[in-house]
């Protein structure tokens, strides 16, 4: 059985555990107000720029431009983000369970994998990955989302790849966090507008093809941006989440071990105060 000495060292143990994991908790809730901030910013200005692209999507004279075209599939690229740090709970399974599932389609995929989590779990499943990205720190994501944008519109305009899918978790709120795998290119056609949206007798200039090569590179680099921002607060709140449920289960743990240790305590003093009764009957015959 435990002694009394094995357990007030268990109780102390974990609670040096519960002090490490509240300031986790601590660290993740202040990124987190952070990277909410962050999001709320960038949503309005991918949204606005998502709905000039769709558009110009409903224009006869886009149907063969090259970001427009709906070529023949050979191969896919996947831009996957991930977390390179773990203790965020299902986080880093989610987004890489949706991923597969929507890889297994008979398609060529070359993957660009964000986050040591995604590249470890990509790495052994033989996946084909062309590109990595680890350890980036958060004041480079948005001049780093920019040059990404550049190098997968390389990419797909060179027709190394046909299509182009960004996998990200989407933010809801602290307790819900939704994978999402969207494709970026090439944009889609024939979207339906609302009625203040629908207006194709705008004007571009100098001419559409023009106006679509200037608001693409930046339509592409928000939307990375903008995926980028939804992932890090949905893993921000993950850990806090995460942790938070482990510093209850470590104040449960010292509350059972703190009364297991009374109880012991107690019948170790039980048994003393016996034996002194004993004694003293046995002295006073």
């Amino acid at each position: 059985m435990t002694s009394m000495r094995d357990i007030k060292q268990r109780i102390e143990n974990v609670r040096s555990t519960e002090q490490i994991i509240r300031a986790m908790d601590m660290v993740a809730s202040t990124k987190l107000q952070k990277a909410r901030r962050q999001l709320e910013g960038v949503r309005p200005i991918y949204g606005n720029l998502k709905r000039v692209v769709e558009e110009i999507g409903n224009l006869e004279e886009v149907e063969t431009h090259p970001f427009y075209y709906e070529r023949k599939v050979k191969n896919t690229l996947y831009i996957i983000i991930t977390s390179d740090r773990g203790l965020s709970g299902s986080y880093n399974a989610n987004i890489l369970s949706e991923s597969i599932k929507h890889m297994n389609n008979g398609k060529n995929e070359k993957i660009l994998v964000v986050g040591s989590k995604g590249n470890d779990y990509l790495k052994k499943r033989e996946k084909n990955i062309i590109r990595k990205i680890t350890d980036i720190a958060d004041s480079q994501v948005y001049y780093g989302t920019e040059n990404l944008a550049k190098w997968l519109s390389d990419l797909y305009l060179s027709g190394e790849v046909d299509e182009v899918f960004v996998a990200y978790t989407r933010f809801e709120n602290v307790l819900s966090y939704i994978p999402h795998v969207e494709r970026l290119l090439p944009v889609a056609t024939g979207v339906e507008l609302e009625d203040n949206n629908r207006n194709n007798e705008k004007k571009y200039e100098p001419d559409l093809a023009t106006f679509i090569d200037q608001v693409m590179p930046l339509y592409l680099h928000m939307s990375l941006f903008r995926a980028f921002s939804e992932s890090h607060t949905s893993e921000q709140a993950a850990r806090m989440v995460n942790m938070d449920a482990a510093g209850n289960n470590a104040s449960d743990l010292i509350k059972d071990l703190t009364s297991m240790y009374n109880r012991k305590r107690q019948a170790a003093i039980t048994q003393e105060l016996s034996e002194i009764v004993g004694s003293a009957n046995f002295l006073s015959k």
